[in-house]
């Protein structure tokens, strides 16, 4: 039989690898891919029975516990749509997504959540929390419902075209847009990561990224899971320096993937503590934002594997390029590698494909792509022009045909007429030996009409000072690309993945300055 979704896909690892660690809740239990299909199942069954109904959008907020992992998987076995929602959001946010989403019920963890309850109370949305008492027990549902309804849910076939999962991009110009992925979206995703990155059954990672994200969702845990292969979720529900290499190293992890920000911890944390054994990784991969080469450098030679950085969208289910492991190509600093099964194209504004070395918008289609956003036919209209779904990033394809990004095309700073590309002007910056984290922005200027200036934090017991920065940058940078105020900072605006914002960024600061207008932006 041919497989085409995600929930027969697991399905057929629990009956291929059944006595394989699935998933392991640090320092408490493991799972087997067998035990974990029968708990998946089980919770299924008994979310039809509490009367959720084939499309029925069911909104998740929890920490990384396995009790998020079987009620998500549930969710979707049981021809649910699962909207996962980040714990640490407001009322006000949790009504938005709530009601955006038009969800029918909201999950939780035992603990609760107060602010999404509360919401979910205004919008009349039904609320059940879920917990796993201990790995030989079923998933107990509270209030307790009147048991599991096997016979409903083995009536219930699972197919390519069910919206299984919806998620909101994060808005970087405009509110955020609700993009619905299918059950054969999820399925080709990880199909597509399981082959650039070689995973098997013998391989093993540690979650450190949130799982209402895309990346920690796809690349982590589903993909591990997609290939038989195993995940140890951290004990606290949430990435922690100082138990990730002990995490790492117990588990016998072969690689993990996580944002610019979160390796800028581990390197930092290896600087200053390092531990006395480093697992043997197959590789480092980066991706959700530009990893400046320096970092690569840095975190190839702290560790000792390979750094693979990739290329991926909320709307592509993640992954659209990465560059390959070693024994298949070069991996290029700077470059987001090359397209991972899907076609991909560079487009000018009339549509017509691009050469190498062309700059132009980065568009895509395969299947593994969302048929469009959900109520936004404005949206859709300039997303999805000459059969392709445009990306809203500028880069081109090296003769090599490795993907390099120049910026977003929002987001790349017009200076009188010249185009800066803020992805450059970071790289630079974070090639400084004593610069821990940088991002640059535009900002209003009454002559250029736009002006470049960046934030910076020094790194631990460093004097660095404006000056250096901006010696440092004419130094490395053509005139008009050297920031015209530096920011020296403790701390960067980031968004719950990690991701700095420049916008966010460009607000923050200019907000500092009294006489400056801070820009509004998006609409």
């Amino acid at each position: 039989m041919e497989i085409s979704t995600l929930t027969a896909l697991l399905n057929h690892v629990a009956g291929t690898f059944p006595s394989r660690r699935a998933i392991s809740v640090s320092g408490n239990f493991d799972l087997t891919h067998a035990r974990l299909n029968q708990l998946v199942q089980n919770a299924a069954a008994q979310l039809v029975a509490a009367g959720v109904k084939p499309g029925d959008v069911v909104a998740l907020t929890f920490p990384n516990t396995v009790e998020f992992v079987i009620m998500f998987l549930a969710v979707i076995r049981a021809r649910a749509t699962a909207a996962p929602l980040n714990a640490a959001y407001t009322f006000d946010e949790f009504e938005f997504y709530l009601s955006d989403s038009e969800s029918k019920l909201l999950l939780t963890s035992k603990e609760g959540n107060e602010q999404a309850q509360a919401a979910a109370a205004k919008l009349n949305i039904r609320h059940l929390s879920a917990a796993l008492p201990a790995g030989d027990s079923e998933i107990v549902l509270s209030p307790t419902q009147s048991g599991a309804d096997n016979d409903s849910l083995s009536k219930l076939t699972n197919e390519p075209a069910d919206v299984a999962l919806f998620l909101h991009t994060s808005g970087t110009t405009s509110r955020p847009k609700g993009v619905p992925l299918t059950q054969q979206n999820l399925y080709s995703s990880v199909q597509n990561i399981k082959s650039v990155y070689r995973l098997t059954e013998s391989d093993s990672t540690v979650i450190v990224l949130p799982l209402f994200h895309v990346h920690g969702l796809l690349a982590g845990l589903l993909s591990s899971l997609g290939a038989g292969a195993a995940v140890a979720l951290p004990a606290a529900g949430r990435f922690s320096a100082s138990t990730f290499w002990p995490d790492m190293n117990k588990h016998n992890a072969t690689w993990y993937t996580a944002v610019p920000t979160i390796h800028q911890i581990v390197l930092d944390r290896h600087l200053s503590k390092p531990e006395p054994v480093y697992p043997k990784l197959r590789f480092i991969r980066s991706c959700s934002a530009s990893l400046a080469p320096a970092i690569m450098a840095r975190l190839e030679e702290a560790f000792g594997a390979p750094v693979l950085e990739a290329y991926a969208m909320t709307e592509a289910t993640h992954l659209m390029a990465s560059n390959p492991l070693p024994q298949f190509g070069p991996h290029k600093p700077g470059s987001v590698g090359k397209p991972v099964g899907q076609e991909m194209a560079i487009l000018d504004q009339n549509g017509v494909v691009q050469g190498p070395n062309a700059n132009g918008e980065v568009c895509i289609r395969g299947p593994n792509v969302t048929k469009g956003y959900k109520n936004n036919s404005e949206a859709n209209k300039s997303a999805f022009l000459f059969g392709w779904f445009h990306t809203g990033d500028l880069g081109y394809f090296d003769s090599d045909g490795y993907l390099h990004l120049v910026g977003r095309i929002k987001e790349l700073i017009n200076r009188g007429g010249e185009k800066i590309s803020p992805i450059e002007v970071d790289a630079v910056l974070l090639s400084h030996p004593e610069i821990a984290e940088a991002v640059s922005f535009g900002v209003p200027d009454d002559k250029y009409g736009e002006e470049i200036n960046c934030a910076v934090i020094p790194r631990d017991g460093s004097n660095l000072d404006e000056e250096e920065v901006t010696r440092f940058c004419k130094k490395n940078l053509a005139a008009f690309k050297v920031p015209k105020k530096v920011f020296l900072t403790d701390s960067l605006p980031k968004t719950a993945s990690g991701k700095i914002q420049r916008r966010i960024v460009s607000e923050h600061f200019l907000a500092q300055i009294s006489t400056a207008k801070v820009p509004k932006f998006g609409a």
